[in-house]
């Protein structure tokens, strides 16, 4: 059974992102504070971490089929250039299909009827594997419709006193979660997991 989950790097007091800038470079600095490298599939963008954080992004990689993200980061991000550094498909949630693009190709596939729609095309494309869902509203709108299975949390000591939530106005709190179910303590980061409990 397909697992959809959905994970960030996190501050300490909660935020996966400063509201004013950004705040990344406190937030993924553990991306960089390392010497053994884990290349993507940008030629660009090769991460040197500790040999514990380069083992879990390997097989969080390996185990994922399909991303789920918003409009805002596919525009953000320009479309990663026409592929996403994991290299597998992406699953687009918006309002309309972006001038330029085909509704559906082996990178990007554009649902424009809901999140329930974008899980179910994420599922078929991952086959076995996993389904990875962006942070913020994206992630909200997966938990708050029963969708979401786990919550990987990479937790960082800085305290940005703001920002962006990793489930940005959640309506349906409190929310418990199972775990942790994977503890990968890394340099500057300690990775987690957790499982959603399901509701009842």
């Amino acid at each position: 059974m397909t697992t959809v989950m959905t994970g960030a790097t996190m501050s300490l007091d909660g935020y996966i992102a400063d509201a004013s800038h950004g705040g990344f470079e406190h937030l993924f600095q553990w991306y960089a504070n390392g010497d053994v490298e884990t290349p993507t599939a940008d030629p660009t963008m090769t991460f040197r971490t500790s040999a514990a954080s380069a083992r879990h992004l390997r097989e969080l990689n390996e185990r994922t089929g399909a991303l789920v993200v918003g409009r805002r980061l596919f525009d953000i991000t320009k479309g990663w250039g026409g592929r996403h550094p994991m290299d597998v498909p992406v699953v687009v949630v918006t309002h309309h299909v972006p001038d330029g693009w085909e509704r559906e190709n082996e990178s990007f596939v554009f649902v424009t009827d809901g999140i329930e729609r974008a899980i179910a095309r994420a599922k078929a494309i991952a086959g076995d594997k996993h389904v990875g869902v962006n942070g913020g509203t994206i992630a909200t709108q997966v938990i708050e419709a029963g969708l979401l299975d786990e919550v990987h949390v990479d937790l960082v000591p800085v305290l940005l006193g703001g920002g962006i939530p990793l489930f940005a106005d959640l309506g349906i709190a409190p929310v418990l979660l199972d775990g942790p179910t994977r503890v990968v303590e890394g340099t500057g980061v300690t990775h987690l997991a957790y499982r959603v409990r399901s509701a009842g």
